[in-house]
């Protein structure tokens, strides 16, 4: 652990604060929002809430972490001796990042043999990049983060390919009222997803001590809020506007 500065230790403690109550609320507001949406969208709604439950058990441990790392007295913020366990983080996206590509997956209710084969190799691809990211993250060597960053970044790349290549034709079978918003679900991805590369390097671009710390511990925070909360409520408007979609064509074939 580094010495930082009181700004940056109030830096960290209110974003990991802000991001605990967001999820929080997240969750709560998709698990009781499953009523709104028709049978078919609900496992994608209750995967959205899944997905925010994992990261606000997580961000409630992180928050903890943080709090024992160091002890602030007039001012001065000093380190405790204890251990800011940053793994959290990745146990975190292990679970939730594969979970993200399976709701969009599950909310554009594509027949059952494409959602499987398209399902897992998603899930498998987003599993394989946490798991490759993690050795780097606690690497003593910059050559051996940019190593695993490389490596992490090629199912990254096979992901993005998936997203706008592979799911094109699905996407144009979608009702017109969501193929817009489908759409910009896989932009929010993307973005999302591309702070977590560009946080990673921080250290790697000499920015180091406290400015790392604070860096990673915010940027991180930020593209979670994002990626999980941001895109949730987008899965969950999709969903209540397909279900709203089903019913006006039930009306209109009775």
């Amino acid at each position: 652990m580094s010495v930082i500065s009181l700004s940056q230790y109030n830096l960290v403690y209110n974003a990991l604060s802000f991001g605990l109550a967001a999820m929080g609320a997240a969750t709560v507001f998709f698990l009781f929002g499953r009523s709104q949406v028709a049978k078919e969208y609900r496992t994608a709604v209750t995967v959205t809430g899944l997905v925010t439950l994992i990261a606000t058990y997580h961000y409630f441990r992180i928050f903890a972490s943080w709090e024992s790392a160091y002890t602030v007295a007039d001012g001065i913020v000093k380190i405790t001796g204890a251990e800011f366990n940053d793994a959290y983080r990745y146990v975190d996206w292990l679970l939730t990042v594969p979970l993200l590509l399976l709701e969009l997956i599950l909310v554009m209710n594509l027949p059952r043999k494409e959602t499987v084969s398209k399902g897992f190799r998603l899930v498998t691809l987003a599993a394989l990049m946490v798991a490759l990211g993690y050795p780097g993250e606690v690497a003593g060597s910059l050559d051996s983060r940019w190593i695993w960053w490389a490596l992490a970044m090629i199912p990254f790349v096979v992901i993005l390919i998936e997203l706008f290549v592979g799911l094109k034709e699905s996407i144009k079978k979608q009702p017109q009222e969501v193929r817009g918003m489908i759409s910009a679900a896989r932009w929010i991805t993307v973005l999302s997803w591309c702070f977590y590369p560009i946080v990673y390097l921080f250290p790697m671009l000499g920015v180091s001590g406290g400015v790392a710390i604070a860096g990673v511990q915010v940027g991180y925070t930020i593209a979670d809020l994002i990626a999980k909360a941001a895109f949730g409520v987008f899965i969950y408007t999709i969903a209540v506007r397909k279900s709203g979609a089903d019913v006006h064509a039930s009306a209109v074939h009775a």
